[in-house]
């Protein structure tokens, strides 16, 4: 299959008979396999347990330590943040759509910050400090309630997201990937080339191409629908692939350097230090003491 060609596929989330969500807990046994570029009108809440990876949301991309609490919102294109090499305790997965307690539901007054939450999950959000732990620990034990009360804790925990104040917006103000338009098909072709091209030199003239736009007019293009430009995606992609190699491969980092695309260390560095606030060998190091 040419995977430059390859849209985020669809995924039917079907919740268990009787339910009207979905709920997943995964651990060293039952791990998430779920790690391809996909989208679904489903909201998802993940909670990582620990450990460190990746993610790729819309058009963001960022490396995560100490687990992670992500809020992604209908249709957003999306990667699994899990993988063998992650090193998390658990992962526990809620899917549910946005009139998943009937259609206005969500309408009534005290559910008013619930459907802002949901507003801007539309551009994914990444939560914190004691929000991602206290929520994060609620989720875990939805394991162990009766259907009614996961409903209750849902509810509760949705409550809990919307009035937090440690949070992240992903992607800016205005993203949409919406699923079916010509734009979609477009830049589906251009995320699927950066992730299995990294590593090379993409030139905006072999993109453009791609899609067949002009350099100028893709250039518009691409930053309109991003809020980026082509070339700070790709330096994005590239240090964040570096931060995931620094964390988990024993490599020198001039061997990272080159590993993630980059052909002059003197501008890896300078690059790393800009996107991360440390240099490579202090961002590992501090890694090191936190994961220790």
């Amino acid at each position: 299959m040419n995977t430059v060609k390859k849209k985020p596929t669809l995924e039917t989330i079907e919740p268990n008979f009787g339910h009207s969500y979905s709920y997943q807990k995964f651990d060293a046994n039952s791990t998430n396999s779920n790690t391809i570029w996909h989208f679904h009108p489903e909201i998802e809440l993940v909670y990582v347990n620990g450990g460190a990876g990746k993610r790729q949301i819309g058009s963001h991309v960022s490396y995560y330590s100490n687990g992670d609490l992500i809020l992604i919102g209908s249709n957003l294109p999306h990667c699994g943040f899990t993988d063998k090499l992650t090193g998390n305790v658990s992962e526990t997965v809620i899917q549910m759509k946005q009139d998943f307690l009937g259609n206005d539901f969500f309408n009534i007054p005290e559910m008013k910050k619930i459907q802002g939450l949901f507003e801007i999950a539309k551009g994914g959000i990444a939560f914190s400090g004691r929000s991602k732990k206290k929520i994060g620990d609620k989720m875990e034990v939805l394991e162990y309630q009766t259907d009614f009360q996961r409903l209750l804790s849902i509810l509760n925990i949705l409550n809990e997201l919307a009035n937090s104040k440690e949070f992240k917006i992903l992607n800016a103000e205005g993203f949409a990937l919406e699923t079916e338009v010509k734009d979609n098909d477009r830049i589906n072709i251009v995320f699927n080339h950066v992730k299995s091209n990294f590593k090379e030199e993409i030139s905006l003239e072999e993109i453009a191409n791609m899609v067949s736009m002009t350099i100028p007019s893709f250039c518009r293009y691409f930053k309109k629908i991003t809020n980026k430009t082509f070339t700070q995606f790709v330096n994005e992609y590239r240090l964040v692939h570096a931060s995931k190699l620094l964390a988990e491969q024993p490599m020198s980092i001039t061997e990272v350097c080159f590993e993630s695309g980059f052909n002059n260390f003197s501008h890896f560095n300078k690059s790393f230090k800009a996107f991360t606030g440390q240099n490579p060998s202090q961002y590992r190091n501090e890694l090191k003491n936190v994961l220790n």
